[in-house]
């Protein structure tokens, strides 16, 4: 059966930096099938040239999580990592136009179909892209609204931490945990048998590999 990974966060919270971090150690490191869901909302503003009016936010939802379906349906897919879901969308329909009538059906989704539920963690700086992001108040918020949802519908949630690696780390551990295996992170290089280039002889003067890099820092 496909695993659903769902990454839940506000804007600026690194969920896309954390979906291809997945992607790359699930199917390079430990040889299993993975895709990423990109957050259609991105797509749709970018396609649009600016944010979407209240109207617009329930067909968005809906087009998320139909994507999270087919990803999910793909004959040999292993772990589906969706960049977000229909719930942050929710969460931005009630911030942004006071509308909360998107969050159950979102909530209903999220419960039946991801097996992890990671809510990023606020450790990282905010970064402005000139169209999506409006500022950090409005991530803080949607971190809130989504602990209050997922709680109060009784959905369990890790919330991870910390960059690069470190962040990578906790939530292969979180997959690894649903998938009943452990899954501990690694260097893709060294994970597929290439070890970094090193030289017993580098303090030697006449050392070739040092006279050559000595060379091309030349250049």
């Amino acid at each position: 059966m496909t695993l659903c990974v769902a990454l839940l966060g506000g804007e600026s919270s690194g969920k896309s930096s954390l979906a291809a971090a997945l992607h790359t150690q699930l199917q390079n490191v430990h040889g299993l099938r993975a895709v990423v869901v990109p957050e259609h909302l991105r797509g749709w503003c970018e396609g649009h040239g600016r944010a979407p009016q209240a109207q617009e936010q329930t067909a968005i939802a809906a087009e998320q999580t139909r994507l999270i379906q087919v990803a999910r349906q793909t004959l040999g897919v292993d772990v589906v990592i969706a960049d977000t879901t229909a719930l942050v969308v929710a969460a931005y329909s009630a911030l942004y136009f006071q509308d909360d009538s998107l969050i159950a059906p979102a909530l209903a989704v999220q419960r039946s179909l991801f097996g992890v539920h990671l809510l990023m963690g606020l450790d990282l700086p905010w970064v402005p892209d000139g169209l999506l992001r409006d500022s950090p108040c409005v991530r803080d918020a949607t971190d809130a609204l989504l602990r209050d949802a997922l709680q109060g519908a009784g959905i369990g949630f890790q919330t991870v931490y910390g960059q690069g690696e470190a962040r990578a780390q906790q939530a292969l551990r979180a997959v690894g945990t649903a998938l009943g295996r452990p899954l501990v992170w690694q260097d893709p290089a060294l994970a597929n048998g290439l070890r970094p280039w090193s030289c017993e002889n580098c303090s030697d003067p006449e050392c070739e590999h040092r006279l050559f890099t000595g060379l091309l820092s030349n250049r």
